[in-house]
């Protein structure tokens, strides 16, 4: 918005002192006229729309990934890391208003400027009329397109800073001082806002992408309602609705900027939005991804751990909803992934430094398919005591390795989603041991390209990654899932028991994501094996339930960082220790024990949103900071 403010100011100075001047436009200069002179030009514009879209599949631009306590790293972070410093700063609770990390407001420090997207988006759809040889229903579905990525960047700012200016138009270029000094608009107005514009884009926009050779990314219909439900979903959560903590946070005429009063109609809103995604999924032939065994002989214990990591990792799979396209993403697989193949020790192009917390570790369920805390089968009290494989457990664990009770029998989940000491890792070209005791294979080997827990995201690297000697790498490309079906069935889910408590159709979609994990119904699993059998039966339990499913099935996609936001759980969670083992022994007994990484500090309420840069409060003094910056 600065950038805007001080570009408008710009231009209106130098209209005034310098008309003359202007009334000339030199040569080879674009102008707006150009940019709408035909259809390929106007294509290029569009396609600078989608440009502003953050990148997700990147530690450097998405603070999710390393700015809450899903994956840690090694500290300090130096130029040769090849990590960003910021958001493991961040997750430190260091987050600071003079020179904000992940600026999205002003395009700085790893944030691209989406006020400066939702400014050119507005251009397009104020010149796109003026194309002479664009076919009306292609500019139908143009309009579509941009109206849906300008209520995306509002939602996206929204998530990040809570109430922002609404910026319906552009502003004139003649505007006055006071008129560039816009002001926060009330968070229910921003997401009434956004999800109008999803609706009004979905009339429009196709059902399917039919060319999948150069189109795959565009936005489709299922996507809009899908992202219109998320968006509802947030205006329902706690940190949204009712809460009374930013009762503070007012504009400079005193007007509030948070609702604090709770209305409950919001979740069935998010329901009806959350259902009728669904549907047009449906329609679209967007099913739970299930790994195709007629390409590969593979036994069911590897089609299982396949049919959920390629679920995320597996190019276009059936389950995506929306993919990520802009960017490639083979940076973070090479962050995920370790020296798997002995072979060639030296290859230094597998980093495996984004690890997965031990809190994650114990957050995946028994085999049972609940808690490990509840399990009444699974020895909880001694999960940090070592045990060897024996044969009948050697699907999962190494035959005769000596690894820790918290790695055997769990859900299949935990095995598709963490590699660890004692673990195996299937590939497209063979079954990889994981060991990471000090001098084993992937153990740390310098001051840098380590798991600094023991753990790393197996989910994040696609099973045709391979490692070649030298420093040669093959990487197996996919579009990073910005939002794919499970998600949308547990948001559902959610939605359901949150507006009207636990029903068959809120267990109906949660089991249907427990059913391609390989576990039982909830029902079932509650009742035959946890301590607290009727959990699932009452509002509070199932929302356990929900959340507990959610960070499971969503895990290192970075969902949990705003999971736990929109919850209003954050301040609970991420004030507590971040633990790993000690990866420094060689004997087991040694490298299992538990090592304190960092205390976690989270400070509410002010973490819950970013601050707004100071220098922007002194640019536009109508602007009103967030509370506790």
């Amino acid at each position: 918005m600065k950038r805007t403010i001080i570009a408008i100011l710009f231009l209106s100075a130098c209209f005034s002192s310098c008309k003359g001047y202007l009334d000339i436009v030199p040569d080879n200069i674009a102008t707006i006229d150009n940019a709408f002179a035909n259809r390929n030009e106007a294509e290029k514009y569009l396609f600078t729309c989608y440009s502003f879209l953050p990148q997700e599949n990147n530690v450097y631009e998405n603070p999710a990934l390393l700015g809450g306590d899903e994956m840690w790293t090694y500290w300090p972070i130096t130029t040769l890391s090849r990590l960003p410093f910021e958001p493991q700063d961040m997750a430190r609770g260091n987050q600071g208003k003079v020179y904000p990390k992940f600026n999205y407001w002003d395009g700085l420090v790893y944030g691209k400027p989406l006020f400066r997207a939702i400014r050119d988006c507005n251009i397009f759809l104020d010149n796109v009329d003026k194309v002479v040889d664009l076919d009306p229903s292609m500019k139908a579905r143009w309009i579509a397109e941009v109206k849906f990525l300008k209520a995306y960047y509002h939602f996206y700012l929204l998530r990040m800073y809570g109430p922002v200016p609404l910026i319906r138009t552009n502003l004139a270029i003649d505007a006055t001082t006071e008129e560039v000094r816009v002001e926060r608009a009330p968070v229910d107005s921003v997401f009434q806002y956004a999800a109008a514009l999803m609706d009004t884009a979905a009339a429009d926009l196709p059902l399917v992408i039919t060319n999948k050779t150069s189109e795959l990314g565009r936005i489709s219909k299922p996507i809009a309602l899908a992202i219109k439900a998320r968006i509802l979903l947030a205006a329902a959560s706690p940190l949204f609705n009712g809460n009374n903590d930013f009762s503070s946070l007012k504009n400079k005429a005193g007007d509030p900027l948070v609702n604090g009063t709770y209305d409950a109609s919001k979740w069935t809103k998010a329901a009806e939005a959350c259902k009728a995604a669904i549907d047009a999924c449906a329609q679209a032939e967007i099913k739970l991804y299930e790994f195709d065994t007629n390409l590969v002989n593979v036994n069911d214990t590897i089609r299982r751990e396949m049919s959920i990591r390629n679920a995320f990792s597996e190019r276009w799979n059936s389950e995506v909803i929306w993919g990520y396209t802009i960017a490639p993403g083979t940076d973070i697989q090479q962050q995920a992934i370790p020296r798997l193949n002995p072979a060639y020790p030296g290859n230094e192009q597998t980093y495996g430094q984004i690890a997965p917390t031990m809190r994650m570790a114990e957050t995946f369920y028994s085999d049972k398919g609940v808690p490990i805390n509840e399990d009444k089968t699974w020895n909880f009290a001694d999960r940090y005591s070592l045990r060897t494989a024996v044969s009948a457990e050697k699907n999962h664990v190494q035959e005769g390795y000596t690894t820790v009770g918290l790695h055997f029998n769990r859900e299949p989940r935990f095995y598709a989603n963490i590699g660890f000491d004692g673990g195996l890792w299937y590939m497209q070209n063979g079954t990889w041991k994981v060991q990471a005791r000090s001098g084993q294979s992937q153990s740390r080997k310098a001051a840098f390209g380590y798991s600094i827990t023991g753990y790393f995201p197996k989910k994040l690297a696609n099973w045709k990654f391979v490692i070649q000697s030298g420093q040669g790498i093959a990487i197996e490309r996919y579009a990073w899932p910005i939002i794919r079906l499970s998600d949308l069935y547990l948001m559902y889910a959610e939605a359901l028991n949150e507006s009207a408590g636990p029903t068959a159709e809120a267990y109906f979609y949660i089991n249907e994501v427990r059913k391609r994990a390989g576990l039982k119904t909830v029902e079932e699993s509650w009742t035959q094996y946890s301590s607290n059998p009727t959990k699932y039966t009452t509002k509070e339990g199932l929302r356990a339930i929900i959340q507990q499913e959610r960070t499971v099935e969503l895990a290192f996609e970075g969902s949990r960082f705003w999971d736990l936001r929109r919850w209003k759980k954050a301040a609970e969670v991420l004030n507590a220790q971040v633990y790993g083992w000690d990866i420094e022994q060689e004997d087991a007994t040694a490298y299992y024990r538990k090592k304190l990484l960092f205390n976690q500090r989270f400070t509410a309420p002010r973490d819950y949103f970013w601050p707004i840069r100071e220098y922007n409060l002194i640019v536009n003094p109508n602007l009103v900071q967030n509370p506790g910056w």
